[in-house]
């Protein structure tokens, strides 16, 4: 069944939590048992992530703890 796989910057373990529970939601909505619903988070550091030409670690200092 799906596997749903998810490219972030680290979240804190509620988030993750929180995030998992609400995707497998999404998938339960259209019939599909929530135990066939896999999510995993790959998470960077926000020193290897970059927009824009900046590094995260730079561009969001101030919104990320």
């Amino acid at each position: 069944m799906p596997t749903i796989i998810i490219e972030s910057w680290p979240l804190e373990k509620e988030r993750k939590k929180d995030v998992i529970k609400k995707i497998t939601d999404i998938f339960t909505g259209y019939g599909i048992p929530k135990e066939a619903v896999t999510v995993i988070i790959h998470e960077s550091s926000l020193d290897n992530w970059g927009s824009g030409g900046e590094v995260h670690s730079e561009k969001f200092k101030d919104k990320v703890k």
